[in-house]
């Protein structure tokens, strides 16, 4: 029997369809930081191996909106929600979730590279050295995996000793990458990845996007709308806190249905 296509549908009401089955699904869910809200009931879904990129003018909530997927929010005091965020059918934040277990599958790579200033090797050997691995041979054979993951072994695999600040900044990003994909997660998010590198760097983790889609889902917050358009197969646009339009990238890029991700697109404001 063939399997249906997930249905995405956006906060306006329309729906489309896309390949795979569903990672992630935000139910009407609001977050308020005390009495501000910066997400008002907002619902699409994150469809398994394909990229997903939000979109949306700064202060719009897509930052919010890609914290909230891994609960890093939860480290603001003032914060609550409600609605739901399901992965793999479970409301993640249901009372009972474990957040680090959480955290382990659904991971964030930032804005800026934040390698620890640590050796190339133990940046990358972190994660797994907290869940308990402490065999040195068992360690080099997840940082030599994660760091071919992200095509930094052939380059680094002599320096595995030097400090990871002396690193160029894409370099650095990769490092990053390749420190949360050695806890082997299922979802990334990525925070404008690439927003501090120039076009040759951006270019890089752009085609390394592309390869880690392969085996992850991923989820990006990109001011660049270029980017977008490149990288991801889904977008979602956002204003003031709602999810405007969601759907497949070309459409929205092409055939936008709401007049405010027309004028957005357009560069009528933004």
């Amino acid at each position: 029997m063939t399997a249906k296509p997930t249905v995405n549908v956006s906060s306006s009401g329309s729906s489309t369809a896309l390949r795979g089955p569903a990672k992630l699904e935000v139910k009407d869910f609001d977050l308020f930081y005390g009495s501000f809200q910066a997400l008002k009931k907002v619902s699409m879904q994150v469809t398994e191996r394909r990229i997903t990129a939000l979109i949306g003018p700064s202060g719009c909530g897509k930052s919010t909106l890609l914290r909230a997927m891994n609960r890093m929010n939860d480290l603001i005091p003032s914060v609550r929600t409600t609605g739901e965020i399901v992965l793999d059918g479970k409301n993640i934040y249901a009372p009972a979730t474990d957040v680090e277990a959480l955290r382990k599958r659904v991971g964030m790579v930032f804005q800026r590279p934040n390698p620890f200033p640590l050796s190339v090797f133990d940046n990358v050997a972190y994660g797994p050295r907290a869940h308990g691995l402490r065999n040195r041979a068992g360690l080099r054979d997840v940082v030599e995996k994660s760091l071919r993951s992200v095509d930094l072994w052939d380059t680094l695999k002599d320096d595995l000793d030097d400090d990871a600040l002396t690193l160029s900044g894409e370099q650095q990003q990769r490092l990053c990458i390749a420190r949360l994909v050695a806890v082997e997660p299922e979802v990334l998010l990525m925070d404008e990845p690439c927003s501090a590198l120039d076009p040759i760097a951006t270019m890089k983790v752009e085609e390394l996007m592309q390869k880690l889609v392969e085996q992850y889902t991923i989820v990006i917050v990109t001011h660049n709308m270029q980017q977008a358009a490149r990288v991801s197969q889904d977008t979602g646009f956002m204003l003031l806190g709602d999810l405007v339009e969601f759907g497949l990238t070309e459409r929205i890029f092409t055939r936008p249905t709401e007049k405010k991700t027309e004028d957005y697109i357009s560069g009528r404001y933004g």
